[in-house]
C-alpha cells in the first residue's frame, strides 16, 4: 500500500470521530473572551496524541511592546493560547499549522435555520458559527497531524500546531505565540479558501474619520454647514482612492480576476442628533485593505494623503480638515515567494489527490498570516476547506468531504516538506 492510500484509509476509519470532535468544538461559542472551553478540547486532544503541549494566557503588557499590536483588552484570563509540538528527529525543515479558535458573534439567532452552535450535519455539511471560519480548517490540519502520528511516521523537522485566540479582533494570539518563541520555516493557515491556495494575503486596518460642520436650525440650514454633506465628499474620495489602489493589482495574475482585490469598505456613516438640526459632526468608519508587499505605514500614508488633498476639492477642509484614527483590526499583509518550494509541494499534492490543477490566487481578506510573515519572519500560505462566502454569515457551514480532502493534501505536504526520518 502506498503512502497516499495509507493516509486516506487512516482518515476514513476515523471520520465519525473527527466529525464528533468538530461538533463539540462548534458547540462551544468561542467568541472573543470566551475561548477557554473550546481551547480545553483542543489541548486535551493534542495531549492524547503525545505532543508537547503548551497552554498559556497571553501577556497584555508584552503584547503592547509590539508595533503590530492594537490592544482591544487588557485581560486574557479566559482566552488561553494552545500550541502542540511534534518534535522532529533530525533538525529538518519545520512547519507551523496556525488557526484561530475565536469566532464572530452569531448575530440574530432567529435568522438561523438551526441553533448557531448546534454542529448539526445535513447533506454532508456541518453547520454552526465558526464551521467555515475556521474550526473546520483547524480540524483539517489536526486530522493531517493526527494521521501522521497514527501511521507511526517520524519526521525530520518539527510540526507546530497552533490554536490561537483573537484573530477576528486583532491577532493577539498569533503575536503572543511569536513572542513566546514559536518559529518555523513555513506556516500553513487553513482559512476558508475553498481549497484554493493563497500565497499572497492582503492586510487590513480599521479607520474612524471625523468630519466637522456647523450646527444650525433645520429651517435655516443655510446658516450652518452640514457635516454629513461634507462627509459625502470624503466618502467619494475614499472610493476614488480604492480605484487608484486597485489599479496595479489588476496586472497581478493572482488578483486580476477579482473585481476589487483590496477593498475599502464603509461599515458605518453617522452624523447628527435631531431631524431639525444641521449636524455639526459626522463619522465614517470602515475597513481598509492593505496590498501584499505594502507596509501598514505606507498604506496609512496614502490614506492620509487623500484626506490632506480634500482642501483642493472643497475649501471647507482647508480650515476644518477631516481627521482619522486607526483602531481595532491592524493586520499586515503576508505571504510567500511564488517560487517557494512549499507552494510547489502543495500544488503537486493537490493534483495527486484531486486529479486537477490547484487554483492559485490571492486573498481579499486579512489573516494572521501577515503577523507570521512580518512580525515573525515566517512565510505563510493559506489553504483551507471553508466556504469563503459563508464566513461571518447566517447558517455558516463547512463541507465535510472538502475538510477531509484538505486534511489528506495537508498530510502529504507535511511529509514531503518535513521528510520522513530514518529509523534507528
Amino acid at each position: 500500500m502506498n503512502l497516499k492510500q495509507s493516509i486516506r484509509e487512516s482518515i476514513n476509519t476515523k471520520k465519525e470521530d473527527y466529525i464528533q470532535l468538530l461538533q463539540k468544538i462548534i458547540q462551544q461559542p468561542s467568541t472573543t473572551g470566551n475561548e477557554l472551553e473550546a481551547q480545553n478540547l483542543v489541548a486535551e486532544r493534542l495531549k492524547n496524541l503525545g505532543l508537547d503541549v503548551d497552554v498559556w494566557i497571553p501577556d497584555s503588557e508584552k503584547l503592547k511592546e509590539s508595533t503590530f499590536f492594537n490592544p482591544r483588552r487588557d485581560n486574557y484570563e479566559d482566552s488561553p493560547n494552545v500550541v502542540g509540538t511534534l518534535k522532529g528527529k533530525e533538525n529538518g525543515r519545520s512547519l507551523i499549522l496556525n488557526g484561530h479558535i475565536d469566532v464572530v458573534p452569531a448575530g440574530d439567532e432567529s435568522k438561523w435555520t438551526n441553533n448557531p452552535y448546534s454542529g448539526k450535519v445535513i447533506d454532508g455539511k456541518l453547520y454552526g458559527r465558526g464551521a467555515t471560519d475556521m474550526k473546520g480548517g483547524n480540524m483539517s490540519t489536526l486530522i493531517a497531524l493526527e494521521t501522521i502520528i497514527d501511521l507511526g511516521l517520524e519526521l525530520k523537522g518539527d510540526v507546530i500546531y497552533e490554536s490561537v485566540i483573537e484573530e477576528e479582533t486583532g491577532g493577539a494570539g498569533t503575536l503572543a505565540a511569536i513572542q513566546r518563541g514559536y518559529k518555523a520555516d513555513i506556516a500553513l493557515i487553513p482559512e476558508p479558501s475553498e481549497m484554493k491556495i493563497f500565497p499572497k494575503q492582503q492586510g487590513s486596518l480599521w479607520f474612524d474619520i471625523s468630519v466637522k460642520g456647523v450646527s444650525a436650525h433645520g429651517g435655516t440650514r443655510y446658516e450652518g454647514v452640514n457635516a454629513i454633506e461634507k462627509g459625502w465628499v470624503v466618502f467619494q474620495e475614499i472610493m476614488n482612492l480604492e480605484k487608484k489602489r486597485n489599479k496595479p493589482l489588476r496586472e497581478d495574475p493572482l488578483y486580476r480576476d477579482n473585481p476589487i482585490p483590496i477593498p475599502i469598505n464603509i461599515g458605518q456613516f453617522n452624523g447628527g442628533y435631531f431631524p431639525s438640526a444641521v449636524p455639526e459632526d459626522a463619522t465614517i468608519q470602515g475597513r481598509y485593505g492593505v496590498a501584499p508587499g505594502e507596509t501598514i505605514e505606507e498604506a496609512k500614508e496614502e490614506f492620509q494623503s487623500m484626506l490632506d488633498n480634500l482642501k483642493s476639492i472643497d475649501e471647507w477642509f482647508d480650515l476644518h480638515p477631516a481627521t482619522v484614527k486607526w483602531g481595532g483590526i491592524h493586520l499586515p499583509p503576508g505571504g510567500c515567494d511564488l517560487d517557494h518550494p512549499m507552494l510547489e509541494i502543495l500544488k503537486t499534492k493537490y493534483f495527486e489527490v484531486e486529479q486537477e490543477e490547484a487554483i492559485i490566487a490571492g486573498s481579499t481578506w486579512g489573516t494572521d498570516g501577515g503577523l507570521l510573515t512580518q512580525a515573525g519572519g515566517i512565510p505563510s500560505i493559506i489553504f483551507g476547506p471553508g466556504t469563503t462566502s459563508m464566513a461571518h454569515y447566517t447558517d455558516e457551514y463547512v463541507e465535510l468531504e472538502k475538510m477531509f480532502k484538505t486534511a489528506e493534501i495537508t498530510a502529504l505536504s507535511i511529509i514531503e516538506w518535513c521528510e520522513i526520518a530514518e529509523k534507528n
